[in-house]
């Protein structure tokens, strides 16, 4: 099966560049960025804090079918655009991976398709390698599909009760 978002990871950097193009428009695309629920659903995980703004932070935790903790990660947001970019850090807690840096940037295509581009820089070349060695770019489409999907039903979900009126 074709993988939607694209990973460019270029030798010798210590970034990776990622692209998808939604059939979401711009505003809903953000949203699924920047607003709690939206973000727990595609991302399967608790969002335990989520403060959508520039010096806001964020803190997001995933427990197993018993109730222990598994992924537990959080970040500072830098720059907050709506609709147009979020800067954040990114750190995986309990892992050997260092804080990373996200550019993410949105971009209308048409009225009903935008698209996501995201820059990640890892503390070194070794670290960003040492992710691409998890199922990384697997994980990151498999979001994007849910994400994709969970937004898809909800901007039907809202188109229907405004066409209720």
């Amino acid at each position: 099966m074709e993988q939607k978002t694209k990973v460019n990871a270029e030798e010798g950097k210590q970034e990776v560049t990622i692209a998808r193009e939604f059939d979401l428009p711009l505003e809903l695309l953000f949203k699924a960025f920047a607003e709690s629920e939206i973000v727990a659903q595609w991302m399967g995980t608790k969002v335990l804090k989520m403060e959508s703004q520039k010096h806001g932070s964020y803190q997001f935790e995933t427990s197993d079918s018993q109730g222990n903790v598994v992924f537990r990660a959080n970040g500072v947001i830098h720059e907050f655009i709506p609709n147009q970019k979020i800067i954040r850090t990114f750190e995986m807690e309990n892992t050997p991976f260092g804080v990373q840096l996200e550019f993410v940037e949105f971009e209308r295509l048409t009225d009903q398709t935008s698209q996501l581009r995201m820059r990640v820089i890892y503390e070194s070349l070794a670290q960003r390698n040492q992710v691409l060695q998890l199922p990384f770019i697997q994980g990151i489409n498999m979001a994007h599909n849910r994400l994709q999907n969970i937004v898809w039903k909800l901007k039907n979900n809202l188109n229907s009760s405004i066409n209720q009126y």
